[in-house]
């Protein structure tokens, strides 16, 4: 294993967002990208080669094959297609179930014992199916979870209290969707609570409600605008590789699988969970609120409804 190798597979906005932030911020050492369009990758590799000049280190880039996964310390999953207009998350979840399923067994078919990181939607799904297919421990396979919507939360909560997101200390549990909830109990702003903040400000408590609505509703309004999200995504996913390759101990709401955490077993969902060199080290478990363990349930509901409709059946038919 190569240590600061990275196979990225899925060259489109979002997959190459994560590129971009890889090479201006640097911590990689070598980049591979995979997509079913040759051309469109060689394309990527060479524009993104052509700013090495100005990059903070020196970092090989190529277009690859899925044999170049053997010796990768992470590959990342960020093709799929989109949802469509009038499309089900369903239906979606169908086509995405069969391309995460192909691409995981051109991935082990190498020979890879790394971490996988699945940032396909829907990701707590995705993350799932890449599980079963790879065959690899658990806690080595990883799905972006509610990273990039615990990311939206602290944008949100630091612009309306005027302080650094930096400084926020909030997360978003459940499914990346509309199920998502706020255990606002372990919400604060450097050592203070966020609910005691706008008690002293004399600022409603509801607005804590309509902050987290607007989490939920930002993917809506940015694919409304400029019809598809990535930059921040791409962050994201540069945040949760750089955690993994030095080792960091740190703590992010990522999807991971549960084995009766939370009351839940055999699904993938996002909370907050310590990421190391070897995947997920430790869910964190949080004593949560009957009102927010049930929030946990429903979203756990939902996940599980659409995985036995049909995505079960997908993963155990022969290729």
């Amino acid at each position: 294993m190569k240590k600061g190798k990275i196979v990225l597979v899925g060259t489109g906005f979002v997959g190459m967002s994560m590129a971009y932030s890889m090479i201006n911020r640097g911590g990689i050492k070598e980049l591979i990208l995979i997509d079913i369009n040759k051309d469109k990758t060689i394309g990527e590799q060479m524009d993104l080669s052509h700013g090495l000049p100005y990059a903070p280190q020196k970092i090989i880039i190529k277009a690859g094959e899925y044999d170049e996964c053997k010796d990768a310390e992470i590959v990342v999953i960020t093709a799929g297609v989109a949802q469509r207009s009038g499309q089900s998350r369903l239906e979606l979840a169908e086509t995405n179930t069969r391309i995460m399923k192909e691409i995981t067994q051109n991935i082990m078919k190498s020979g890879f014992n790394g971490i996988i990181i699945v940032a396909s939607n829907p990701v707590d799904l995705m993350t799932y199916v890449v599980a079963q297919v790879s065959g690899l421990p658990k806690n080595r396979v990883i799905g972006s979870g509610t990273v990039l919507d615990t990311a939206r939360l602290r944008y949100l909560i630091g612009d309306y209290l005027q302080v650094s997101s930096k400084n926020v200390h909030a997360y978003i549990m459940g499914e990346h969707g509309d199920s998502s909830f706020v255990p606002w109990d372990y919400a604060y702003v450097g050592c203070k609570k966020i609910s005691d903040i706008l008690e002293d400000s004399n600022l409603p408590i509801n607005n804590l409600k309509n902050i987290h609505e607007e989490v939920v509703k930002s993917a809506y309004k940015i694919i409304e605008k400029k019809k598809a999200t990535y930059y921040g995504i791409g962050m994201a996913l540069y945040r949760l590789v750089k955690a993994i390759l030095d080792n960091e101990n740190s703590i992010l709401t990522v999807s991971t699988y549960l084995k009766n955490e939370y009351n839940q077993e055999d699904i993938y969902i996002g909370v907050p969970a310590i990421i190391n060199s070897e995947g997920v080290r430790e869910v964190i478990k949080l004593e949560l609120s009957q009102e927010d363990q049930q929030k946990l349930d429903n979203s756990c509901k939902i996940i599980k409804g659409m995985r036995k409709e049909s995505i079960d059946i997908i993963i155990k038919e022969q290729k």
